[in-house]
């Protein structure tokens, strides 16, 4: 069925076509640019208030992120889909993933969108507190980027042995056994607050996981 509504979806009329083009990304490059942005507004921001304020605020928005993108991940992308056109949205806002979950063009959003939200978030960001901005946003960026890393490498490498095989094995349980759980990707802090931990025997390792 899914992937039905792929082949359907991605071959319908000159926007989809478009759409289906636009979306295809450099991942690596989008991160570099987004860890650039997120160190230049940190250093700005060194320049603008103290350095205690600073870190206190670059952490704190490193942590907004992380919520911002178990929030998105559960109730965006994942919409219920009651109808046949519900299902077409969530599927053109995330399902397609799930169907190639293993495209590394599809991994991280164009790069003209992320420069464009990244102005529009320092910008409402400085209207709204000044100077205090730049380390939220710096934090903010960085969350973006560590979830872009753990994304791709998640998406694109072979478990390895080191912290990114507990987020590996995470991330693909949400995949390829319980999509109803594990939303949380660069950390899986929120998934325990919320309650959508793996259960244990997903948890375990199994041929399917190792084999993706």
């Amino acid at each position: 069925m899914k992937q039905d509504l792929y082949n359907s979806t991605t071959q319908r009329g000159p926007f989809m076509t478009f759409l289906r083009d636009f979306t295809k990304v450099n991942a690596p490059l989008v991160i570099s640019v987004v860890f650039v942005i997120a160190l230049a507004l940190l250093v700005y921001s060194f320049l603008q208030i103290s350095v205690l304020a600073t870190l206190g605020l670059f952490l704190f928005g490193w942590l907004s992120f992380t919520l911002a993108e178990y929030l998105m991940h559960r109730y965006l992308y994942h919409i219920p889909t009651p109808t046949p056109r519900h299902e077409q949205v969530q599927f053109v806002l995330h399902g397609a993933h799930h169907v190639t979950p293993r495209d590394k063009e599809r991994l991280a959003l164009p790069l003209p969108l992320v420069l464009i939200l990244s102005a529009v978030l320092v910008g409402l960001s400085w209207w709204l507190v000044g100077a205090y901005a730049f380390a939220w946003t710096a934090g903010f960026t960085l969350g973006y980027g560590l979830y872009l890393t753990v994304h791709y490498t998640v998406h694109t490498y072979r478990p390895p042995n080191n912290l990114f095989r507990y987020l590996w094995i995470h991330h693909s349980i949400h995949h390829y056994k319980d999509d109803e759980r594990a939303f949380g990707v660069s950390s899986p802090l929120w998934d325990w607050v919320f309650g959508t931990m793996p259960l244990r025997d997903s948890v375990a390792s199994s041929r399917k996981i190792q084999e993706v």
